[in-house]
């Protein structure tokens, strides 16, 4: 007798495996392999950022909040505020060359997840600085044709598609994150 895998929720796509169906993800388009190397760039970031954000769709306040296995503070809530942060380091600080003060001081020792609490305030807090974050990253690239130029950064200058790259390996990395932080959640597991 073979035993059978758990029995997972899905959202009822046709593949059990898959978040959605890939007629309806938003991250899959005609490819990048003949725009060039902005486009490519651009693509990736943006289908990363729009996996967290569906990682995060459906769940309420409580739910975002929700930690992993102790003693990390990891949460979904928290990914979305590091990844605020993130957009406004990278572009804002690092791209644009603004001084800015920190998004999240002053709540804890790792206070992007240290703060994330399950108030439906803070959450839609988070998710407006996230989306501000993305559009200001957004327009700080479109003003820079030349994705080799040099921006400074800490002892050594950085280039813009080092910078860009770095944005992509962040969200991959907490994509991973996501999935699993979900999964805990409701047991929803897909791409």
């Amino acid at each position: 007798m073979s035993a059978q895998p758990p029995q997972r929720w899905n959202q009822g796509t046709v593949y059990a495996d898959m978040w959605v169906d890939p007629d309806d993800d938003p991250r899959l388009g005609d490819g990048v392999a003949d725009d060039g190397e902005r486009a490519t760039l651009l693509t990736y970031l943006r289908d990363y950022r729009l996996t967290l954000r569906m990682k995060c769709d459906g769940l309420d306040a409580t739910q975002l909040a929700t930690r992993s296995v102790p003693p990390s503070t990891m949460s979904l809530l928290g990914l979305v505020r590091h990844a605020a942060g993130l957009e406004q380091t990278w572009g804002q600080r690092v791209l644009g060359g603004r001084d800015v003060p920190s998004l999240f001081e002053g709540e804890g020792d790792d206070p992007e997840f240290d703060g994330a609490r399950g108030d439906p305030e803070l959450v839609a807090a988070a998710l407006a600085l996230w989306d501000e974050g993305i559009a200001q990253t957004d327009a700080v690239v479109a003003s820079i044709d030349d994705l080799g130029a040099r921006v400074p950064h800490g002892e050594r200058p950085i280039a813009v598609r080092e910078v860009l790259v770095h944005l992509i390996e962040e969200y991959a990395r907490h994509a991973g994150h996501a999935d699993l932080l979900r999964e805990c959640i409701d047991g929803r597991v897909g791409q």
